[in-house]
């Protein structure tokens, strides 16, 4: 008895940890066949994000993935995006890896899905903004010293190709489109790129469709079923 308590004890002092680590509140365990991943704040990559930001870790998130995958009991992946965007390198990996799960995929953008988040949006097989989301499409930006010689520049050109093309290859917005929405210099202040609101990322092909939690779910149980069948 006394063992049985102490395990009960460490197993919950476990969990308390993997929320602190996470950022995220406790999410009851539910017996369904979907697992929902929350990619929320910044996306945190090699370097840690500052304590005053919540922070999604990649690391975190590809656990989940992979786990995902190989779970017979688990036949669809629910997205659930409100990013400020982060490290690009660590959003391009988890586009990537979310792409590459084959089973049924939902995106669904709520709050924000900005600058490394538009790719994160566009790699599932389905994706849904809520009517008020907003997801902004801008160039890679970096901050502190760049060192000005040729390669650092060609370097952030094949950066910025590689992101184009995997929202290309993940979405049914065309390039030129994509081009002239990143690089517009009349949408931001100060900067360059556009911020698409709700409706606007389904009109350019961003994103599939309008709706919210529910419209989403319901839509991926019909993937699920097709896919059974």
């Amino acid at each position: 008895m006394v063992d049985k308590d102490l395990e009960n004890e460490k197993e919950q002092e476990q969990k308390f940890e993997d929320i602190k680590n996470m950022g995220i509140p406790n999410i009851p365990e539910t017996k369904n066949n979907i697992q929902f991943i929350s990619i929320i704040g910044e996306i945190e990559g090699h370097s840690i994000a500052s304590n005053d930001k919540k922070a999604t870790k990649y690391e975190h998130i590809i656990p989940i993935l992979i786990a995902s995958q190989q779970d017979p009991k688990i036949e669809g992946i629910f997205i659930i995006l409100n990013t400020v965007g982060g490290d690009v390198e660590a959003g391009l990996a988890l586009s990537e890896l979310i792409n590459s799960v084959d089973k049924p995929k939902i995106s669904l953008v709520l709050g924000g899905g900005h600058s490394i988040g538009v790719p994160l949006a566009t790699s599932t097989d389905y994706s849904f903004i809520v009517p008020t989301a907003t997801m902004t499409i801008h160039p890679i930006r970096t901050t502190g010293l760049v060192i000005g010689v040729p390669q650092t520049f060609r370097y952030f050109e094949k950066m910025q190709q590689r992101i184009i093309n995997f929202i290309l290859r993940t979405s049914n917005i065309d390039e030129q489109t994509l081009k002239g929405l990143m690089y517009s210099t009349d949408e931001i202040a100060n900067d360059v790129g556009t911020i698409l609101v709700g409706e606007e990322a389904v009109k350019y092909g961003l994103i599939n469709e309008v709706g919210g939690f529910s419209v989403a779910l319901n839509k991926l149980y019909e993937m699920i079923k097709s896919k059974n069948e």
